[in-house]
């Protein structure tokens, strides 16, 4: 294992992202996907301090977005858009390997370690539902499926990535801002930044086709509401009495589990900054196998993902605990 290690440090070493150790030094990058002619764009998002939840008079504010409270964060990279079915399906319908094999390509050590990820079982039904893929947010995968998906593009990259945390995703929507939206409390511009019920003619739309947040976000606001890593409590923000850095539930159950941001399908309240969706065993009611699917939410039509790449990369002791808890992964490859 130190050889492949080693070896993986000299494959790396020429890019200039390793180079940058400062949260002053972090910038913009495409994360290019090898042997592919796709990347994932993303954004620098600087750590800082917010106030996480809503104000008890917001506008069709729920009981589980407060007390409202400090949350500290560290800097982290995020992708600017939701994954798009042509960055999922080379992990999901093993594209990398189908292409390695038409051109006669020599697998990577990168890609001997990727290829180790554990991939879905084949789709019984297209999974789109005739919405159309390509640029458009891969959708019904559960939150197991989305983590393999980080798991895959972390071994792929020689990059540490995941999903966000509940309050990282928080942190990157409001992009410095407390009010309902990132672009403020008048409900009559979210068209101008968002996909929902009343505009989206019932379907998703390809990605950053609205306008972005002040972070150089797209899409924070609806298209697909985007799993996170934390299990869904309603009355989570009550057992933070004082400022609290990095704060996770860690998931333990299967259900319910924390999806943020609102989809296509959702009235503009579910798409506000603070409001706050579990995943329901009702996302798999049409699912016909037995037992049902460990890949699939066939009722989640709303729901896809971004990915997040934290600045300070974690130990692997800490990814087991904490980060990467319940997840059986290959920790290694994260080289940095």
């Amino acid at each position: 294992m130190k050889i492949r290690l080693l070896i993986l440090l000299i494959l790396l070493s020429p890019a200039p992202l390793l180079a940058q150790t400062t949260a002053g030094e972090m910038k913009a990058y495409q994360q290019a996907i090898d042997g592919t002619d796709v990347a994932i764009d993303m954004v620098p998002i600087p750590g800082g301090s917010f106030v996480m939840g809503s104000p008890a008079d917001e506008p069709s504010r729920k009981d589980d977005e407060g007390p409202r409270h400090e949350v500290r964060v560290e800097p982290f990279w995020m992708g600017r858009c939701e994954i798009t079915w042509n960055q999922y399906e080379i992990w999901g319908e093993n594209i990398d390997i189908a292409r390695r094999k038409i051109f006669g390509t020599a697998p990577t050590e990168l890609d001997k370690i990727a290829d180790a990820v554990t991939r879905p079982t084949p789709p019984y039904t297209d999974m789109s539902f005739g919405m159309g893929k390509q640029e458009n947010p891969a959708i019904c995968m559960t939150q197991h499926a989305a983590r393999k998906y980080c798991e895959w593009l972390s071994a792929k990259t020689g990059h540490y990535y995941r999903l966000p945390t509940e309050a990282e995703w928080e942190y990157a929507c409001r992009a410095g801002t407390q009010t309902a939206y990132s672009f403020g409390d008048d409900v009559s511009l979210l068209d101008e930044y968002a996909w929902h019920a009343g505009n989206s003619e019932e379907t998703y739309h390809a990605v950053g086709r609205k306008k972005a947040n002040p972070y150089g976000m797209h899409d924070m606001h609806g298209n697909v509401a985007e799993w996170v890593l934390d299990q869904y409590v309603p009355g989570a923000y009550g057992d933070r009495k004082q400022a609290v850095a990095d704060p996770l539930v860690v998931p333990l159950k299967l259900f319910p589990r924390v999806v943020r941001g609102g989809g296509w399908d959702d009235a503009p309240e579910m798409l506000r900054s603070a409001a706050r969706e579990g995943s329901s065993e009702d996302w798999k009611e049409q699912d016909p196998q037995i037992p049902q699917s460990i890949w699939y939410h066939t009722d989640a039509l709303g729901v896809g993902f971004r990915v997040v790449r934290p600045l300070r990369v974690p130990s692997a002791d800490e990814r087991k605990q904490k980060w990467d808890k319940n997840l059986p992964v290959q920790l290694d490859p994260v080289v940095e």
